[in-house]
Protein backbone atom coordinates (compact mmCIF):
# COMPACT_ATOMS: atom_id res chain seq x y z
CA UNK A 1 0.00 0.00 0.00
CA UNK A 2 1.54 3.27 -1.04
CA UNK A 3 1.73 6.09 1.67
CA UNK A 4 -0.39 9.62 1.27
CA UNK A 5 1.31 11.88 -0.28
CA UNK A 6 2.36 15.37 1.33
CA UNK A 7 -0.46 16.68 -1.07
CA UNK A 8 -2.84 14.52 -0.02
CA UNK A 9 -1.95 15.23 3.47
CA UNK A 10 -1.49 19.18 3.30
CA UNK A 11 -5.50 18.69 1.09
CA UNK A 12 -7.03 16.95 4.05
CA UNK A 13 -5.91 19.37 6.58
CA UNK A 14 -6.89 22.51 3.97
CA UNK A 15 -10.73 20.40 3.76
CA UNK A 16 -10.71 20.15 7.42
CA UNK A 17 -9.77 23.41 8.40
CA UNK A 18 -12.12 24.81 6.25
CA UNK A 19 -15.17 23.65 6.80
CA UNK A 20 -14.48 24.44 10.54
CA UNK A 21 -14.22 28.02 8.70
CA UNK A 22 -16.75 27.72 6.73
CA UNK A 23 -18.94 26.42 9.99
CA UNK A 24 -17.85 28.66 12.54
CA UNK A 25 -16.63 31.81 11.07
CA UNK A 26 -18.19 32.91 7.87
CA UNK A 27 -21.32 34.71 8.19
CA UNK A 28 -21.85 35.10 4.64
CA UNK A 29 -25.60 33.33 3.82
CA UNK A 30 -24.77 32.90 0.43
CA UNK A 31 -22.06 29.88 2.49
CA UNK A 32 -24.23 29.12 4.51
CA UNK A 33 -25.12 25.59 3.31
CA UNK A 34 -21.55 25.09 1.48
CA UNK A 35 -20.07 21.45 1.81
CA UNK A 36 -16.39 21.35 0.99
CA UNK A 37 -16.26 17.97 -0.60
CA UNK A 38 -12.52 17.91 -1.65
CA UNK A 39 -9.64 19.65 -1.71
CA UNK A 40 -6.88 18.70 -4.66
CA UNK A 41 -3.40 19.76 -3.90
CA UNK A 42 -0.45 20.56 -6.69
CA UNK A 43 2.73 18.56 -6.25
CA UNK A 44 4.28 21.36 -5.50
CA UNK A 45 1.65 22.67 -2.80
CA UNK A 46 1.53 26.25 -4.73
CA UNK A 47 -1.89 25.59 -5.98
CA UNK A 48 -5.47 23.97 -4.01
CA UNK A 49 -9.05 23.21 -5.72
CA UNK A 50 -11.34 23.12 -3.48
CA UNK A 51 -14.71 21.44 -4.68
CA UNK A 52 -17.35 21.95 -2.76
CA UNK A 53 -21.44 20.92 -3.23
CA UNK A 54 -24.80 22.93 -2.11
CA UNK A 55 -28.31 21.52 -2.05
CA UNK A 56 -29.86 22.46 -5.17
CA UNK A 57 -27.27 23.68 -6.39
CA UNK A 58 -28.30 23.99 -9.97
CA UNK A 59 -31.75 25.67 -8.80
CA UNK A 60 -32.31 28.99 -8.38
CA UNK A 61 -28.37 30.12 -9.57
CA UNK A 62 -27.30 29.07 -6.05
CA UNK A 63 -24.04 28.33 -7.51
CA UNK A 64 -23.23 31.55 -9.02
CA UNK A 65 -24.25 33.11 -5.72
CA UNK A 66 -21.87 30.86 -3.36
CA UNK A 67 -18.23 31.10 -6.02
CA UNK A 68 -19.17 35.11 -5.70
CA UNK A 69 -19.59 34.33 -1.33
CA UNK A 70 -16.09 32.36 -1.81
CA UNK A 71 -14.56 35.36 -4.15
CA UNK A 72 -15.81 37.83 -1.00
CA UNK A 73 -14.51 35.92 1.84
CA UNK A 74 -11.41 34.56 -0.38
CA UNK A 75 -9.18 37.02 1.65
CA UNK A 76 -10.13 36.13 4.71
CA UNK A 77 -9.96 32.55 4.28
CA UNK A 78 -6.47 32.08 3.24
CA UNK A 79 -5.14 34.21 5.71
CA UNK A 80 -6.89 32.16 8.38
CA UNK A 81 -6.06 29.17 6.45
CA UNK A 82 -2.56 30.35 6.45
CA UNK A 83 -2.41 31.13 10.36
CA UNK A 84 -3.73 27.60 11.21
CA UNK A 85 -1.61 25.31 8.98
CA UNK A 86 1.67 26.82 9.15
CA UNK A 87 2.99 26.16 5.53
CA UNK A 88 5.89 28.08 4.33
CA UNK A 89 3.95 28.97 1.29
CA UNK A 90 -0.12 29.64 1.71
CA UNK A 91 -1.17 27.53 -1.85
CA UNK A 92 -3.22 29.78 -4.40
CA UNK A 93 -7.31 28.83 -3.53
CA UNK A 94 -9.68 28.33 -6.50
CA UNK A 95 -13.15 27.01 -5.69
CA UNK A 96 -15.13 24.65 -7.93
CA UNK A 97 -19.01 23.00 -7.82
CA UNK A 98 -19.12 19.22 -7.13
CA UNK A 99 -21.19 18.21 -9.65
CA UNK A 100 -21.10 14.39 -8.83
CA UNK A 101 -23.89 15.02 -6.37
CA UNK A 102 -26.34 16.69 -8.84
CA UNK A 103 -25.23 13.26 -11.13
CA UNK A 104 -26.22 11.22 -7.99
CA UNK A 105 -29.33 12.56 -7.19
CA UNK A 106 -30.16 12.01 -10.99
CA UNK A 107 -29.15 8.57 -11.00
CA UNK A 108 -31.11 8.26 -7.95
CA UNK A 109 -34.52 9.72 -9.20
CA UNK A 110 -33.65 7.35 -13.02
CA UNK A 111 -33.47 4.06 -10.58
CA UNK A 112 -36.63 5.11 -8.42
CA UNK A 113 -38.96 5.62 -12.26
CA UNK A 114 -37.28 2.17 -12.92
CA UNK A 115 -38.37 0.46 -9.88
CA UNK A 116 -41.73 2.26 -9.87
CA UNK A 117 -42.61 1.13 -13.71
CA UNK A 118 -40.95 -2.43 -12.29
CA UNK A 119 -43.35 -2.09 -9.26
CA UNK A 120 -46.46 -0.82 -11.75
CA UNK A 121 -45.83 -4.21 -14.51
CA UNK A 122 -45.77 -6.82 -11.89
CA UNK A 123 -48.97 -5.20 -9.91
CA UNK A 124 -50.80 -5.81 -13.92
CA UNK A 125 -49.05 -9.32 -14.65
CA UNK A 126 -50.14 -10.35 -10.67
CA UNK A 127 -53.53 -8.53 -11.70
CA UNK A 128 -53.71 -10.95 -15.09
CA UNK A 129 -52.51 -13.89 -13.79
CA UNK A 130 -55.49 -13.15 -11.12
CA UNK A 131 -58.47 -13.17 -13.91
CA UNK A 132 -56.95 -15.90 -15.84
CA UNK A 133 -57.43 -18.52 -13.10
CA UNK A 134 -61.22 -18.33 -13.62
Amino acid sequence: MKPFSRSDRVGGEIQRKLSDILQKEVKDPRLEMATVTDVSMSSDLKSARIYFAIPDGRKNNAVKKAIKGFESAHGYIKRVLARELGLRYMPRLSFFYDESFDYGAKIDSILNSVKKDEDSFSDYVQGENESSDF
